[in-house]
């Protein structure tokens, strides 16, 4: 019920992160963390006109790809790790991104959420990345109850059909974003309240004391 409504609310969702290839996605994903997919957008456009592929990232210090990413959280440490990906990359997979989640994961910098981000949106391989909005909803919704985002994706991966993993990830990011945000989800105008532990919580009068206690 949950994942039909959000589906109705967004019949063909996609990542807001904007690429061209491969190796552009990556470098977007691993730029993303605690940075927004508009931020971002704003950083990789001169990037990546600039320097389009892992070659030419693997070419750069990186203390200069840091001056080119500076205005993204964690930059210097993301500068470090891009450069080491992008000779990685070149060096062992002749220039062309892995597919497999666990190629993927042994560049630096990959996480599992950034490398199921990669082979969902770039190789069309069904996965389903938490990350801080999806493990917030998946949470709140009752979809997951777990404590880290990986007991997150095996509890959702567990329950949603394996064709659905990729979409279900951006129909619970995009309403983490813009709905069910942390500090001041937008219940009233949310299309699956009604089946939101988090929002009968709310609406209990437990919930209404304990949050005119706060």
């Amino acid at each position: 019920m949950v994942l039909s409504a959000l589906a109705a609310a967004n019949p063909h969702p996609r990542t807001e992160l904007r690429y061209r290839t491969p190796w552009q996605l990556l470098v977007a994903a691993v730029l993303s963390a605690q940075t927004t997919d508009r931020q971002v957008n704003r950083v990789t456009e001169q990037l990546f006109a600039k320097y389009p592929g892992p070659e030419e990232m693997a070419a750069l210090t990186p203390e200069a790809l840091a001056e080119e990413i500076k205005n993204v959280g964690l930059f210097r440490a993301k500068s470090r790790h891009l450069v080491a990906a992008a000779k990685t990359v070149v060096e062992c997979y002749g220039g062309k991104v892995p597919s497999a989640t666990e190629e993927l994961m042994s560049l630096p910098g990959v996480g599992r959420k950034t490398a199921n981000v990669v082979i969902s949106n770039a190789f069309g391989v069904p996965a389903l990345a938490v990350d801080t909005h999806v493990f917030r909803v998946a949470n709140r919704l009752g979809l997951a109850q777990a404590k880290t985002p990986e007991e997150a994706e095996s509890q959702l991966t567990g329950i949603i059909p394996r064709e659905m993993w990729s979409d279900a990830h951006h129909w619970l990011i995009l309403h983490g974003r813009y709905t069910c945000t942390a500090r001041s989800p937008r219940c009233e105008q949310c299309p699956v309240s009604t089946a939101c532990d988090h929002y009968k919580h709310r609406k209990s009068p437990a919930g209404k004391k304990g949050k005119m206690n706060t």
